[in-house]
């Protein structure tokens, strides 16, 4: 099994990533072999959160150009990631956040 830290990557912060911050909805960049599952439990393990549901979006490389030389970015995963903005306490008794407390700024 990976470490959680193995799987998300890093957050992605874009404008639209930002706007559906209110609604309880992060957005990060993850290993292209995680599957939702693994996402859920990283996610809760890291940020002691209670994930409600994840969403899965594999990106395409974008073709690039540098003068006549043609290249291409690298593809990756992104996972959003839906947060119970009132969560019960843990399986361990320890009492859950209700947001991430990386994003709390941002909106």
């Amino acid at each position: 099994m990976k470490a959680p830290q193995d799987i998300i990557l890093k957050p992605v912060i874009t404008e639209q990533s930002i706007d559906v911050l209110p609604t309880g909805k992060y957005t990060f960049k993850v290993a292209k072999d995680a599957n939702k599952i693994e996402i859920a439990d990283a996610v809760e393990q890291l940020f002691n959160v209670e994930v409600l549901k994840v969403n899965t979006i594999n990106v395409r490389g974008r073709a690039k150009r540098v003068g006549r030389y043609m290249g291409k970015t690298a593809s990756w995963k992104k996972a959003v990631v839906t947060v119970n903005p009132e969560p019960e306490n843990g399986k361990d008794g320890k009492k859950r956040n209700g947001t991430i407390e990386f994003f709390d700024g941002m909106f």
